[in-house]
């Protein structure tokens, strides 16, 4: 292998490294790391692989399962950590990169000379090193894996149309069932839109149903992904309705939508994505737009036009890195990794406009470049480890109230809502006391061990409430806890608050059934 092969192998090697040994560091921060690790927590505890659970009684329709499944297997294997649950997001980022390097490699005349592996190595770091490719590899959420599928789907295409092996056509389905069974039908959209730009504009009918086993391709997609569809609308009547309808219409159409069972709108003005996506790829995004810029001044459109090699092939790239912002452009409820399933293909454009050679070294430049992502990350990372009430996490609270000879996270009381980091670091076991109720259980001391009340900074009047019959005991960045004594002339009284649900229902599927109409 030449030089520049080697830097670039060691390199990203070390970046993966780096965002794996990041993923031990930090607590869950709430919201959505903790609520998705509390659903995988509680699949692997009850053993039902069908419905992910919300909390226990509560289904998550939210999501399809595949990211739940990796993180509940994970469990299994290391134990309910923040490693464990955030490794299988790393795994689905390592074979993404590797997708992107086969990519840029194929993209070359001989897909095996060193120069092509030089150009596939240079694309896979520099995806590795966005912004959002650098987080999301180490993140509890559903996005990597609708990543892997995406980048598999497209990938697939693109290889075969260069003549790549007869199994990309085949991979080509597998993504698409990949993308189905980890965020839903949103991955048709996602693949299709530039496919259906592609052949629109460049008239290539022909070479795409000639390309794939389209009927039994689709015939594998839908062995591979409707089964656990019809299963999961058996054993939780109302998913598909919600899913379908809510999850992936009204939610992009209705900024303002109240049906989401799960969590709140994020309402942006229309065409906020465009700056996520400068976030997201940064910074490597704003490096190839000056790289554009400078071409074009110094030797026009036409030196663009030839950069990229075959006009399909280069229009197919572009379509697959801008899609996710042209589908999100109107819609008001957008978070930035909508943008994530673009990412690979902006690291494949990028990688062309501002190349690598085999045998020239990597500049320092470019090294820098490389660097700047994985170096903020780590300094973020140690500041915050070094400031632990710095992030939204209850870890610290549990793990005090852990460390207590006489209790446990069954005397951490909530009052109202507890945040997901407190249920998945307790194992489900804290529980709240809705304000309703929470004056008739002050008034009843526990009888035998302490119990501890956390009431949120901004609540005043709950505050003086429970202060004035308990005193402090800790606080973080979000909430007080106030230690309620036992009461030894008490022992016939109520030891603890009424068991809820932490998402305010009591437990059993016909509530959450009325409650989605």
């Amino acid at each position: 292998m030449t030089r520049t092969i080697n830097t670039l192998l060691w390199l990203l090697l070390a970046v993966l490294a780096v965002r794996l040994g990041l993923t031990a560091m930090l607590p869950l921060a709430d919201t959505t790391e903790p609520r998705y690790a509390e659903i995988a927590r509680i699949m692997a505890e009850t053993g039902d692989w069908i419905t992910p659970w919300f909390d226990y009684g509560v289904p998550f329709w939210g999501k399809p399962p595949l990211s739940f499944w990796a993180q509940a297997l994970s469990f299994k294997v290391f134990g309910v950590s923040e490693f464990a649950a955030r490794f299988p997001s790393w795994l689905a980022n390592a074979a993404t990169v590797y997708l992107i390097y086969t990519l840029g490699r194929y993209l070359n005349l001989s897909p095996r000379d060193d120069q092509a592996r030089a150009s596939g190595l240079w694309a896979a770091v520099i995806y590795a090193t966005t912004a959002l490719g650098f987080v999301s590899a180490g993140t509890v959420m559903t996005d990597s894996f609708l990543l892997l599928g995406t980048t598999l789907t497209l990938s697939g295409l693109i290889i075969r149309l260069q003549d790549g092996p007869a199994v990309w056509g085949w991979l080509f389905f597998v993504g698409l069932a990949i993308g189905l069974l980890a965020k839903g039908p949103l991955v048709l959209v996602l693949t299709g839109l530039p496919v259906f730009l592609w052949v629109t504009f460049k008239g290539q009918w022909r070479p795409l149903f000639t390309t794939l086993p389209w009927i039994r391709g689709v015939l594998l997609t839908l062995a591979l992904a409707l089964p656990w569809y019809g299963l999961a609308e058996m054993k939780t009547p109302g998913f598909l309705d919600y899913f379908i309808v809510g999850e992936h219409f009204k939610r992009f159409l209705v900024s303002s939508w109240q049906g989401d069972l799960y969590g709140n709108a994020h309402e942006f003005p229309r065409g906020t994505i465009w700056w996520y996506l400068v976030l997201a790829s940064f910074p490597w995004g704003i490096i190839a737009l000056v790289a554009v810029a400078n071409r074009y001044r110094t030797s026009g459109a036409a030196s663009l036009k030839a950069q990229s090699g075959d006009n399909g092939i280069r229009f197919l790239i572009i379509a697959s890195a801008l899609s996710p912002a042209m589908f999100f452009t109107l819609a008001g409820n957008i978070l930035w990794t909508y943008v994530l399933p673009g990412l690979p293909f902006i690291a494949i454009l990028a990688a062309r406009l501002v190349p690598v050679k085999a045998g020239s070294g990597l500049p320092l430049r470019k090294t820098a470049a490389v660097a700047l992502t994985p170096l903020v990350a780590m300094l973020a990372s140690g500041w915050l480890m070094l400031n632990p009430d710095a992030v939204k996490s209850e870890r610290q609270v549990v793990q005090r109230i852990e460390q207590l000879p006489d209790a446990s996270t069954k005397n951490l009381v909530y009052v109202d809502e507890a945040p997901f980091s407190a249920r998945f670091y307790s194992h489900g076991q804290v529980q709240t006391v809705s304000q309703k109720e929470l004056s008739h259980w002050l008034a009843q001391a526990p009888a035998s061990k302490p119990m501890y009340i956390a009431v949120g900074k901004g609540d005043k009047s709950t505050l003086r409430r429970v202060e004035s019959q308990a005193p402090r005991f800790d606080q973080n960045r979000r909430f007080i806890i106030f230690r309620l004594e036992p009461d030894e002339n008490t022992a016939d009284r109520r030891r603890s608050p009424p068991r809820q649900n932490h998402a305010g229902h009591a437990p059993g599927w016909t509530e959450h059934s009325g409650l989605a109409g």
